[in-house]
């Protein structure tokens, strides 16, 4: 990123925060394991059973589904944990994803929860870990991505690791380094503007170099063309040069799935979610549509977006020109009917439930970038976020009180909200609607004994008609 300050010394913080988790985690690597993740000291929870083959720690939720979307589309079956679980599954999986909010905690945080997800995971026998980041490299000149990659590299006793957000058929690529969303580099693609985290540059290779202590080098499109055997022997000359971590070109799914193999027994895998596709075939598992079966969908149908993103703007304005109902929340009028004793989530209820017998509805808080400056000047950023947040996620929780039982989520932030306002921990990961984004299926206290169906979209995903095709590709 073109305003990261190389000040402070990565490798002082690095150590810092590994070591500010606990000292079972400065104790060096962990015990020996017949699985390639390495193991760790036993963890107080009962393992899934054998079945688990990779565990996955994503920084986000609407990530988390991403992630588990691709894995299923490959022959998975997939849970996604809500946190980190403090009791065993009660789905058997292949793969489990553990869904954190750590993209943008404070850097100690998010190291801490990443590796209680590592520790948790590695106890449940993952052969391998996969760590999952947003398609668009989203942090800050001080991490998280880079940080973390370190501490769960230090806890695994690795000393090499891929990095590489492409995901093609989301139309992110990385050619020489740099990563592209469509046509554009990625600070030209309107993340530049990101509230939380603008993305000002697009060569990878800069942008981890400056939050990491391990040496970052390229992977580049010619050897990725080359397949597995030109790809190792690449992996192991950065390794001989003191590298890492590599960042990795991709310009398309064929790219993705030569690099799989070239993974196959590696301890942490790093990459968004394209990556995906092609590591179950290590395992010897194909596509297979009965990894994506959910219960047949029942209830009422309702949005609810927090996303501030280009594509869901386009979405929001797409459903409001089909003629259904919608109802805008702004950050500032939210702030004022608190300030004046209003209950701004009951108004939003008594405005939708007359209507759901219709057909679905839509609660929002997208705005353009302009408008979110300008209501983040007068609240600051965190409580504008927070206040969205929390005003949404008590609407949904309302909303499925009052028989909705599929229900869109746009927005990553917006996401964790709600779910954490729902009571969900666990949820099995079912058919794609766009590349991506996946309905999912489960059980919440506000549901009662039925369950629901939840898409958790990430704000930069989906086509113009998200909103109406999620609850066609259920009918």
């Amino acid at each position: 990123m073109n305003n990261i300050n190389n000040s402070a010394p990565p490798e002082s913080r690095t150590e810092r925060l590994v070591a500010s988790v606990g000292a079972e985690r400065r104790a060096g690597p962990p015990q020996a394991s017949s699985a390639p993740s390495g193991g760790s000291a036993a963890h107080e929870v009962a393992s899934v059973g054998a079945t688990l083959l990779l565990g996955c720690i994503a920084d986000d939720f609407t990530g988390a589904t991403d992630l588990a979307n691709n894995l299923v589309r490959a022959g998975m079956r997939v849970v996604q944990a809500i946190g980190v679980p403090d009791q065993p599954l009660d789905t058997p999986a292949d793969a489990v994803v553990v869904a954190l909010k750590s993209r943008t905690l404070p850097v100690d945080e998010a190291i801490a929860q990443s590796l209680d997800a590592l520790r948790w995971l590695q106890a449940q026998g993952a052969q391998q870990i996969y760590f999952k980041y947003c398609s668009t490299f989203d942090s800050t000149a001080q991490g998280n991505i880079g940080p973390v990659i370190e501490a769960l590299m230090a806890a695994l006793g690795s000393d090499f690791t891929i990095a590489t957000p492409a995901f093609p058929d989301n139309q992110r690529t990385v050619f020489k380094g740099h990563l592209f969303v469509g046509d554009v580099l990625l600070n030209e693609s309107g993340m530049q503007n990101h509230p939380l985290t603008p993305m000002t540059d697009a060569n990878l290779v800069r942008v981890l170099q400056a939050q990491c202590h391990q040496k970052v080098g390229l992977i580049d499109y010619k050897t990725v063309a080359q397949g597995e055997a030109v790809i190792r022997a690449r992996i192991e000359q950065l390794r001989a040069d003191g590298v890492g971590i590599a960042v990795v070109d991709a310009i398309s799914n064929d790219d993705l799935l030569r690099l799989g193999p070239a993974l196959n027994g590696m301890p942490l895998v790093t990459a968004g979610s394209g990556v995906a596709i092609g590591l179950p075939a290590n395992f010897g598992i194909a596509p297979s549509s009965t990894a994506s079966v959910l219960p047949a969908a029942i209830g009422l149908q309702a949005v609810v977006s927090g996303s501030c993103s280009l594509a869901t703007n386009r979405q929001v304005k797409a459903f409001i020109q089909t003629g259904r109902p919608a109802l805008a929340l702004e950050p500032l009028h939210i702030a004022a009917a608190q300030a004046a004793g209003k209950d701004i989530v009951a108004e939003s209820l008594a405005w939708a439930v007359p209507l759901l017998a219709d057909g679905p509805v839509l609660i929002y808080s997208s705005a353009d970038a302009n408008s979110v400056r300008s209501v983040q000047d007068q609240l600051g950023v965190e409580a504008a976020g927070a206040l969205v947040e929390q005003t949404l996620a008590a609407i949904a929780r309302g909303l499925v009180v009052h028989g909705v039982r599929q229900l869109v989520v746009a927005g990553g932030e917006t996401s964790g909200a709600c779910v954490n306002a729902l009571g969900i921990t666990q949820m099995k990961i079912g058919p794609q609607i766009d590349p991506g984004v996946p309905w999912c299926h489960a059980h919440s206290d506000a549901a009662g004994r039925e369950g629901l169906h939840l898409t958790l979209k990430s704000g930069n995903f989906g086509t113009d008609d998200f909103f109406t095709k999620a609850f066609k590709r259920l009918a």
